[in-house]
């Protein structure tokens, strides 16, 4: 296996690793302050809420690749609906049913509701989440629109550049003053720019340069810098320190110091990591409600919505998420074949 390749892998394991870590903390410590487990769970589990930022880390890296390979805003914009939607929309279907049926009854919102879930507006629109996980989805399809709107009008050059300064600053500026931020800009600066979480895309995107030429410019080195020392303001310590950590094992996997991360479970775990997080969330709660009504331990309740998830995402994965994006890169080549004979 050639360096790229196993690079690459790393951080599919890497993926794989930050899914297992938040549907950790979903099913034990914050199960356990939403619900109450019967056991007093481990408080370093805590520390999974932020396996999220290693998925946002990623999502940098991965969208300039995407970028750099995508002529036009129009074909990104498929590339990552595609990505996105299909898995999204079954994840959408399994568990408003699963919620409904097994609870918890607090999680279960109206059939409109989960039809604006469908689009990803539904949190502008101030709708409830069909899962609590989608949060992060929200971001992530904002992050794909501005860098469309970026990329294609400015190019991957110092205007570019230039933006990323000015976002990472407004970032460290909201996050010191985030309680006292106008409500006229409290939409704008914590919704649409996203300012806790946009230093880390900036950072996975220059860390994607870096990887792709072997080298940054030195305000470049600046930036990444800054973006990532943003993390030591925006979160607590000791979560602040863990989010620095998943920077430090997220450079060591690029360098190539982590390829033996690049193992079969893991890289399984990669494959189905983005379906794993769209059906873990609420149907596990409902799995773990049902456990404990069924007068079973704590632990048995969380191994059987590990297993359900498990297979939930295996099935998405292969059956929805993998043949959507085979047939749109079918179509993507045949479009580029006749461009070309036409040209």
């Amino acid at each position: 296996m050639n360096q790229p390749a196993q690079r690459l892998q790393a951080l599919d394991a890497l993926r794989g690793m930050a899914a297992l870590v938040v549907v950790c903390f979903h099913y034990i410590p914050y199960y356990d302050k939403l619900y109450g487990h019967g056991f007093t769970p481990w408080s370093v589990l805590s520390f999974g809420r932020y396996g999220v930022h290693l998925f946002f880390m990623l999502s940098g890296f991965v969208i300039f690749m995407t970028l750099e390979r995508t002529s036009t805003a129009g074909w990104f914009g498929l590339a990552r609906a595609f990505r996105l939607l299909p898995a999204l929309w079954a994840g959408i279907v399994v568990t408003f049913v699963s919620v409904h049926l097994l609870g918890p009854d607090d999680r279960a919102v109206s059939f409109v509701d989960a039809l604006l879930n469908v689009t990803l507006l539904h949190e502008y629109l101030e709708r409830p989440h069909v899962d609590g996980a989608y949060w992060s989805l929200v971001v992530e399809a904002t992050f794909y629109v501005w860098m469309a709107l970026l990329f294609y009008t400015l190019g991957n050059g110092r205007a570019l550049r230039a933006v990323f300064w000015v976002w990472v600053l407004v970032s460290y500026a909201a996050v010191m003053m985030w309680k006292a931020i106008p409500d006229d800009y409290e939409f704008l600066v914590k919704d649409l720019l996203f300012t806790r979480y946009a230093p880390l895309f900036v950072s996975g995107m220059l860390i994607y340069q870096w990887h792709r030429y072997r080298r940054l410019p030195w305000p470049d080195l600046l930036l990444l810098a800054l973006a990532i020392g943003h993390c030591l303001v925006a979160y607590k310590a000791p979560f602040s320190v863990f989010v620095l950590g998943c920077y430090g094992i997220f450079v060591l996997a690029v360098s190539g110091r982590l390829n033996r991360l690049a193992n079969r479970p893991l890289l399984w775990l990669g494959s189905i990591s983005y379906a794993l997080y769209l059906v873990h969330q609420n149907i596990g709660y409902g799995v773990i409600h049902w456990s404990y009504a069924a007068g079973l331990p704590g632990w048995v309740g969380i191994a059987l919505a590990f297993g359900v998830a498990l297979v939930l995402a295996t099935a998405i994965q292969r059956w929805i998420e993998q043949p959507a994006l085979r047939w749109f890169r079918l179509k993507r080549q045949s479009q580029v074949a006749k461009t070309a004979m036409t040209s």
